[in-house]
Formats: C-alpha cells, structure tokens, sequence
C-alpha cells in the first residue's frame, strides 16, 4: 500500500515539479542576457515581433499586458530601433481580430501603417516564432512582451532557426499578474513537449517579404 502511494505521489507531484523547474531554468537560462529593458541599450533590428493579446479582460475592462506592449512597440520606433512592426496574433473568428486592433492603436501611437506588417495565424508563440522565420523571412529580430512572455520566445526563437532578442513591456502585478505568471509555468514544460513532438504551426502559407 505504502509503495502504491509512494508511486502515486510521484507521477501527481514530483515529476510535474521537476518538469517544472527544469522547463523554468532551462528557457530563463537561455534568454540570459538577451532581454532589454532600456530603449537606449538595445541593439537595432530591421523588425519588432509584438506578440498578440487581447486587447479587453473578460470583464471588459483595459488589459494591461495588451497596453504595455502597445506602448513598448511605439517606443522602440520612436527611438529608431526597429524599422518594422510585425503583429502576430490570433485571429481565429471574425469577431476577434488581434493583429488589427494592434494595428489601429499602433498607427495612433505614431508608427506608419505602412510599417506594419500583420500575422494573422500567430496562434501561439511557436506559431509567431516559426512564421516570422519561415513566412516572413526573418533571421533575426526584436520580440515585444513582457519579460516571463520574451523569455520564452527567445528559446523557441532559437530553436526554430531565428536570432532573437527582446524588449521587456512593463510587468502586471496583482491578481491578474499572478494568475498569467502561474500559467506560465505550464506554458514552458509545453515547450518542450512541442520540441518533442515537433508540432508545427497550424497555418503556414506564402512568403512575405517585409520592406
């Protein structure tokens, strides 16, 4: 009975934990270092991958993680450290549309329309990551989000064949920041089952060429 149990607590707790803490490690460690959070320290880069959000909570109030990134974009522009914008993120019915919200409050913010380019298909962030490398034929750029969220796109970024670095938006604290912050954790050790299993973004399609 004592062994049952034993066994049991390892598949529920600490092998989850373990996962955990090594898929946590293991992307923070990789992204050392490659994160920036001064305008002025961080490298110029033809292009800025802003990786969507939802512009609304679900109590419709203003998201804040979808304002700061909003706000992190039109700075490094304005400091002439990217050239181009790339939205992506998901568009999956006709009533959500995130790369053009991102878009009408990006042109309001200052930045040319035709300086934005939309990603329709960025489902997920390997999605984004393996587009702007294969779709829009990107070697390196500038991923746009929040530090926990750049960290792990820089990981995929780099296994997926594209040099990234990355703007850090400014954090959400509170019970909203804490409720994205613990998802997080299993948003990571899903990285590496995605790595295992070699999942592909749902959409490809023609290239783009951003200029």
């Amino acid at each position: 009975m004592r062994k049952k149990f034993f066994y049991f607590l390892l598949l529920v707790f600490v092998i989850p934990l373990i996962a955990i803490v090594l898929s946590n490690y293991t992307i923070s460690n990789a992204a050392n270092g490659k994160t920036y959070n001064s305008v002025t320290k961080i490298p110029k880069q033809k292009v800025g991958i802003v990786l969507g959000t939802s512009q609304k909570l679900a109590n419709g109030q203003a998201n804040p993680f979808y304002t700061y990134r909003i706000n992190a974009t039109i700075q490094l522009y304005a400091a002439g450290k990217i050239a181009f914008v790339l939205v992506s993120g998901d568009n999956g019915t006709k009533y959500y549309n995130e790369p053009n919200v991102f878009k009408k409050d990006l042109i309001a913010g200052g930045i040319p329309e035709e300086k934005i380019f939309l990603d329709f298909a960025g489902f997920r962030t390997l999605d984004s990551m393996v587009r702007a490398k294969v779709v829009f034929g990107l070697d390196s750029a500038t991923v746009i989000s929040q530090k926990f969220h750049n960290e792990r796109a820089i990981y995929l970024a780099q296994k997926k064949g594209l040099a990234a670095i990355a703007f850090n938006a400014d954090d959400v604290t509170g019970k909203q920041g804490f409720k994205v912050h613990s998802r997080e954790y299993l948003a990571r050790v899903k990285v590496f089952i995605d790595l295992l299993l070699n999942t592909q973004p749902k959409f490809l399609g023609d290239t783009i060429e951003i200029k």
